[in-house]
């Protein structure tokens, strides 16, 4: 037998949702996702019932929820969206009998446990599969910067912690990266990973380097960048996208370092969008560049994981992680 609940990934923008399955084996599969515009729905419980419609009526009674966001507490808010979740209500809300609610990089960590090892690409270190056993590093860059660890058991059973390393100290490397964190120190009194290493990074990065070339560069948003740095047309943001991946070098080896990891995995949207683009920077000789430990780090393999929605199906493995012994 298999058992069926719905997944959801919300975020500021976007709320997406699958039937997922859960076969005997553990096996997790995902239906076809549909992904709703917050902004068009009042609350999260009108965005249930619109799936629950585009469904033919009725929905599995299980729910696991990926959320952008902390998760603890009796009210659950967004931080760019003006919906409100009171777990206490889920129950009778959405006319379910199970739930789970993870933070949304809490469910990318249980997709790299799940995920099989066709689901990544090998980035740097060993070109092998990822540890069976041990500590695991996941990093993302998107909006912000997620960081967790997983801990795989040598019975199979693994745990997943979320942290907040994207908010640790960003730490220069070199003249380029020291005038990167001069620009932001001027806005910011104390300058995190995530000023650096995050979707958002690419303006200020870009602006520096125009700075150092003494051009005027009109300001525009991130996404224009990142696209010119991507397509060669443009020099300067092709060397803010190298620049970007260096720094996210830095810090993943900085993460694995502090986990004492045997393996990293970089995760969300955006590292899979400038995969080429990492494979060919400086981003394995900066993860490696730890002075002493050189070597160790070296013998670290980094991998970048391509599953198409890891938050529902990382919500998915949280849920079945929680409710093992309701399943069957």
């Amino acid at each position: 037998m298999s058992y069926e609940l719905v997944a959801v990934d919300i975020g500021g923008t976007h709320a997406r949702f699958a039937i997922a399955t859960i076969a005997k084996d553990g096996t997790i599969s995902l239906g076809e996702p549909e992904t709703l515009h917050t902004a068009d729905h009042a609350s999260f419980q009108t965005a249930w019932e619109d799936f629950r419609e585009r469904q033919g009526g009725t929905l599995p009674r299980s729910v696991a929820m990926a959320i952008a966001g902390p998760v603890g507490g009796d009210i659950i808010r967004f931080t760019n969206n003006p919906w409100i979740i009171r777990p206490a209500l889920m129950k009778d809300k959405l006319d379910v009998d199970h739930f789970t609610i993870v933070n949304d990089f809490e469910a990318v960590a249980h997709a790299v446990a799940r995920a099989s090892e066709d689901q990544f690409i090998h980035l740097t270190g060993p070109d092998g599969a990822l540890p069976a056993t041990g500590r695991l590093t996941v990093i993302g860059p998107g909006t912000g910067l997620g960081v967790a660890h997983l801990y795989r058991e040598p019975t199979g059973e693994y745990r997943v912690s979320a942290t907040e390393g994207g908010h640790i100290d960003f730490a220069p490397l070199d003249s380029i990266e020291d005038a990167i964190l001069a620009r932001l120190r001027k806005r910011h009194n104390r300058v995190s990973v995530e000023r650096v290493v995050a979707g958002p990074a690419i303006l200020d990065i870009y602006q520096t380097l125009a700075a150092i070339e003494g051009k005027a560069v009109a300001e525009e948003d991130d996404i224009a960048i990142w696209t010119r740095g991507q397509d060669g047309s443009d020099s300067l943001a092709a060397a803010a996208v190298d620049r970007f991946c260096l720094s996210l070098g830095s810090v993943a080896g900085d993460m694995a370092l502090a986990h004492g990891a045997k393996g990293v995995v970089i995760a969300g949207g955006l590292g899979y969008r400038i995969r080429k683009s990492l494979i060919a920077s400086g981003f394995a000789e900066r993860f490696r560049a730890k002075g002493r430990f050189e070597t160790m780090m070296a013998g670290i393999p980094v991998k970048l994981i391509v599953h198409p929605q890891p938050g529902l199906f990382g919500a998915a493995a949280a849920f079945a992680a929680e409710h093992n012994g309701d399943l069957h």
